[in-house]
């Protein structure tokens, strides 16, 4: 299966808090994945694969610097198993 093109969310830049606050979150739906692990190669910082194989947030929100990262592992899963929507409004910007 080959990997979808690149989000249009993705080429808008999340801007940084302030307060310096988390402004991205993510979150995997486990029953969705199937441990293919393009997230982890993306982006390890923030994803990883536990015990029974299936990926898992290391942190469930993140800086806007992150962003990148995190849309990109969201456009490569091959089950749409990762989603990315910004921590304060909820705006989805990926998949």
């Amino acid at each position: 299966m080959t990997a979808r093109p690149p989000s249009p969310m993705s080429r808008q830049p999340v801007e940084e808090s302030a307060a310096g606050e988390p402004v991205v979150a993510a979150k995997v739906d486990r029953s969705r994945c199937v441990g293919a692990g393009f997230c982890v190669a993306t982006a390890p910082e923030d994803f990883e694969l536990d015990d029974d194989g299936r990926s898992r947030p290391l942190r469930t929100e993140a800086p806007g610097s992150a962003a990148e990262g995190l849309v990109e592992a969201a456009d490569l899963c091959p089950v749409e198993a990762i989603t990315v929507f910004h921590a304060r409004t909820g705006h989805r910007l990926a998949p």
